[in-house]
């Protein structure tokens, strides 16, 4: 049975233009960079260049035409009548999926090198193989992973050769050609794990005592030398500390990694690069932050898309139908442009006014990048000193660099929970864990510390912190346990 009630609900909806702001708000220098060029190619009535004075203040009023083209009504041309609220313009669909165009943008590539899988593709050249033998070998070195490994078994490579090119081929033949393959430069290529690495790369050097014996451990102690477990080496090959320490040296000079190696294109060593977002500089003492926008150009709407919507409205005789449909066009182009210049001004003066509060809150550390002045620091603290929400603040902090005097460092370094040390001040968690680094690089490494007496050095420097915290900070710092910092 069918039945009419009232039903009431509080519903929060952002608008297109809020969805733009935050989407910009989050990206880094580089993305918007691209996100602007994007921009200016799909909407024509943004154009670059700085404003001219007093067109900020010019507006097109709706009200100062018919809309109906009939002459006899005025009617407003609100863009909320041709884009429902729950409706998103389709270009902001796209710049959802920026990074997914860009990918599919035809463009001519630069290099100036030759890739890994390339390297290893001209060498195939120099061997002596038929053409049957070279298609193998082509189809292998694709398998070869960008650490040089060929993780995958010669018989399944066999049938999915088959499946995929219809090539025919035996298990002995394929194993033939990763033999070759094996034998390619950069020694190591085409290994199954690290332990097959090291013993190729062993293979193909000058065979002396420590040579030897270090392919003696390596093929038959490699657990135990993973492990650092040395006496037990040292004993079952009857080595000496000496010869123990030449052996080590022999083995920790080779690449476990051998197509990392290869240096690549620029394109692939340019995406490692960090461009800063910000750029910190200390004049006497005083810090002031700047926005790294040398790449980013100024918008303006066009003045032309303006001056067409003018002549419009100023002429009745021009109100025909199809030029209302071009007029619903232009505006929804021009607000769209205003919407995205705010965007982008929106996100300056965020940026700075955030940047800015955490510099003035870390004052101290920014004067000389000392980690141990570095204040315990949460987001509330900013969002309190700004006014912006919590929200906001992560936003900015995440992806986003700081160039300073001493080197460039992401937004999020600073943000850090805190503890309280015997004197009853609070302490910033990194300061313990620069101790506690400082700690471990000064000890002895044929005896190194375990996280219980780091522990109790750490009391005795006026932190109270536990065993587990300890272990807990020791892996965020990226540092082994004792046994395996052991050394000769």
């Amino acid at each position: 049975m069918l039945k009419q009630q009232l039903q009431q609900k509080l519903q929060q909806k952002l608008s297109p233009a809020q969805i733009q702001a935050v989407k910009i708000l989050e990206i880094p220098t580089l993305e918007l960079e691209e996100r602007i060029r994007q921009e200016l190619e799909e909407n024509p009535a943004l154009e670059e260049g700085a404003e001219p004075a007093g067109q900020e203040e010019e507006a097109f009023e709706e009200e100062d035409y018919d809309a109906g083209g009939d002459g006899g009504n005025n009617d407003d041309m609100e863009l909320e009548e041709y884009m429902p609220d729950d409706d998103i313009p389709d270009y902001k669909l796209r710049a959802n999926n920026a990074s997914k165009d860009d990918e599919k943008r035809d463009s001519i590539p630069f290099s100036a090198g030759m890739t890994f899988h390339e390297h290893l593709l001209g060498q195939l050249g120099l061997q002596d193989l038929t053409e049957h033998e070279r298609e193998l070998a082509e189809y292998v070195i694709g398998n070869v992973d960008e650490d040089g490994y060929l993780r995958r078994t010669p018989e399944a490579m066999v049938d999915d050769i088959v499946f995929q090119q219809g090539v025919q081929t035996t298990d002995e033949e394929m194993r033939r050609i990763v033999d070759v393959i094996r034998g390619l430069d950069p020694a190591g290529v085409g290994a199954t794990d690290l332990r097959d690495c090291l013993l190729l790369q062993l293979d193909r050097r000058t065979p002396t005592d420590s040579v030897r014996q270090a392919r003696q451990v390596v093929a038959g102690y490699f657990d135990d030398f993973s492990r650092k477990r040395y006496d037990k080496i040292m004993k079952a090959l009857s080595l000496d500390d000496d010869a123990m320490k030449r052996v080590v040296a022999e083995i920790v000079r080779l690449n476990p990694k051998p197509g990392s190696a290869w240096s690549g294109n620029v394109l692939e060593r340019s995406m490692s690069t960090i461009v800063p977002d910000f750029i910190l500089e200390n004049d006497e003492g005083h810090l002031t932050v700047h926005l790294n926008n040398g790449n980013v150009p100024e918008l303006r709407v066009s003045s032309t898309y303006n001056e067409m919507l003018q002549d419009y409205a100023g002429n009745k005789a021009n109100q025909t139908k199809e030029m209302k449909d071009a007029v619903l066009f232009m505006k929804q182009k021009i607000d769209s442009a205003r919407w995205f210049i705010d965007a982008v001004k929106q996100r300056q003066q965020t940026l700075l006014t955030t940047m800015q509060a955490i510099v003035d809150f870390q004052h101290d550390y920014f004067l000389e990048g000392d980690e141990t002045r570095l204040r315990p620091m949460i987001l509330q603290d900013i969002s309190d000193r700004t006014g912006y929400d919590k929200s906001t603040i992560s936003r900015v902090s995440s992806s986003k660099y700081i160039q300073t005097d001493f080197g460039i460092f992401p937004v999020k370094y600073f943000f850090s929970e805190s503890m309280t040390n015997d004197s009853g001040e609070e302490v910033s968690t990194r300061e313990i864990k620069t101790i506690l680094q400082d700690t471990i690089d000064r000890e002895d490494k044929h005896d190194p510390l375990n996280d219980d007496r780091l522990a109790d050095i750490l009391k005795e420097k006026g932190y109270p912190v536990a065993r587990r915290t300890v272990a807990k900070y020791r892996e965020q710092l990226g540092i082994p346990v004792a046994r395996l910092r052991r050394e000769v």
